[in-house]
């Protein structure tokens, strides 16, 4: 079985598909028109997001069993079309799962104690102890709006902060030990702390705009190391201006690229330019579930996943 490998892993990952006999081929810069031109002779592709899988790569693909995305989504792959060609679709969300879980709960950790701007404050040579006083998160109500590998993971980093924590979710049934799973409307009614772990699904885009934020009872921080499209920039400026917000940790950003690699192509939108000045906001370029070890892991998951069907 030939494999094309179009973005660069852990080396991981390869090691495991050679010695497990797979005819391995690595293009990390020719296009996507050139990669179609060559694609018809292998039977299975690997991609973080370099490019959009949609169905003229397809059908281009003639002898294609299966797309490994290593990573969590699949969001670059066009699914209904990949699963009328019968090409199998393989995830790795429990690969940085953990890595996500300890981010989201730094970020909230950082906001709650004002780390950002005290850090900055001291590195300037004051010493403004009352500006900087935090508060805590024990007795605090976490609502946690997308319950899969990512949500789980969080919930559970949760345990021990003394904190009541709620699961939203599309699928019954899936609230455990760590989250009692409500409707969204007894989420939005207890929440102190909203946090999202949704895909990017045409359900969650702009899920978090004016009408969403003014359904909650009282002011709440708002943390997003999912997708960037599921939160109206504009929408959130105005809620931590009117303070229906309290303050927000983002992983992701409306204007990311598909490929996560880069943020803006042009002038960089004026909703944004506010939200960079305010102190309140913490921000980190999509690297939530990009650790050290999280980068093992989803090779691991991968090779694993590809083996058990094809080895």
């Amino acid at each position: 079985m030939k494999i094309l490998l179009l973005d660069q892993n852990h080396p991981q990952l390869q090691e495991d598909l050679k010695e497990a006999g797979f005819k391995i081929t690595e293009d990390y810069t020719s296009s996507k028109e050139d990669i179609e031109k060559i694609i018809a002779k292998f039977h299975g592709i690997v991609i973080r997001s370099r490019f959009n899988i949609d169905p003229q790569f397809l059908d281009a693909a003639k002898k294609l069993k299966f797309i490994a995305r290593v990573g969590a989504g699949l969001e670059s792959i066009d699914i209904p079309y990949a699963k009328k060609k019968k090409v199998r679709l393989i995830s790795a969300p429990e690969g940085n799962k953990n890595a996500v879980g300890e981010h989201t709960l730094g970020m909230l950790l950082s906001l709650f104690n004002k780390l950002n701007t005290s850090d900055l404050s001291v590195k300037s040579g004051k010493w403004e102890r009352e500006a900087h006083r935090g508060i805590e998160l024990d007795g605090k109500t976490v609502g946690i709006i997308g319950y899969g590998n990512m949500g789980k993971a969080f919930a559970k980093k949760l345990k021990g902060f003394n904190c009541t924590v709620f699961c939203h979710d599309i699928l019954e049934d899936v609230g455990n030990k760590n989250a009692t799973q409500v409707s969204l409307k007894t989420l939005q009614e207890m929440a102190d702390v909203v946090s999202l772990h949704t895909p990017w699904t045409p359900l969650t885009d702009k899920m978090v705009n004016e009408e969403f934020i003014s359904q909650f009872a009282k002011p709440f921080w708002l943390l997003n190391t999912a997708r960037g499209k599921s939160v109206v920039t504009k929408d959130l400026v105005k809620a931590l201006k009117q303070g229906k917000i309290l303050g927000a940790g983002l992983d992701v950003l409306e204007y990311e690229k598909l490929s996560f690699e880069s943020l803006f192509s042009s002038e960089m939108p004026t909703e944004f330019q506010e939200l960079l000045g305010m102190d309140n906001v913490i921000l980190s370029p999509h690297v939530a579930g990009w650790t050290v070890e999280s980068k093992v892991k989803l090779a691991q998951t991968i090779s694993e996943k590809i083996l058990k069907h094809y080895a």
